[in-house]
C-alpha cells in the first residue's frame, strides 16, 4: 500500500474536502482524519452538527478499508453520539477494521476531541468490489 497514493485517491471526496477534513494517517486497515470546527460546522443548538461527525467518521472507515486496494463502499453505519463539541475544537475520528474479511469488512471509528473526550462511536460494514482495484 502506497500511503500517498491513498490519500490522492481521496482527494476526489468532494464532500469531506469541503468541509474542511483531512487525511492525517493511514496504514493498512488503518486511518485518522481531523477537521476543526468553525461556524459552518454548528447545528442551530450551536454544537457540533452529527453529519459532520458522520461525515469524519464514514471517510476514515473508507481510507482504512480501501487500504487493502480493493474499492470498498459503506452498506451499514451507525454512530452512536455521546457528547458535543464547538467552534475552535478539533475533532479526529480513528478507525480500525475489527474484521478484514475479503468482501464484508468490519470497522469501528471512535471520535474524539482535541482534549481526548470521546464524541461519538461509528461502526460500519462494508462490500469490497470483487475485480475494481484503486490505483495505489
Amino acid at each position: 500500500m502506497d500511503e500517498q497514493k491513498l490519500k490522492d485517491f481521496f482527494v476526489h471526496d468532494e464532500f469531506a474536502r469541503q468541509n474542511g477534513i483531512a487525511i492525517v494517517e493511514v496504514h493498512e486497515g488503518y486511518a485518522r482524519t481531523r477537521v476543526t470546527l468553525g461556524p459552518r460546522h454548528l447545528n442551530a443548538g450551536g454544537g457540533v452538527q452529527g453529519g459532520v461527525l458522520f461525515t469524519l467518521a464514514d471517510l476514515a472507515f473508507a481510507v482504512a478499508t480501501n487500504s487493502h486496494g480493493t474499492l470498498t463502499v459503506t452498506t451499514t453505519a451507525n454512530i452512536t453520539f455521546v457528547r458535543s463539541a464547538g467552534v475552535g475544537a478539533v475533532i479526529t475520528a480513528e478507525a480500525q477494521e475489527v474484521v478484514d474479511h475479503r468482501r464484508l469488512p468490519f470497522c469501528e471509528v471512535r471520535i474524539t476531541d482535541d482534549e481526548g473526550q470521546l464524541l461519538a462511536v461509528f461502526t460500519a460494514s462494508g462490500y469490497r468490489k470483487e475485480g475494481v482495484t484503486l490505483p495505489f
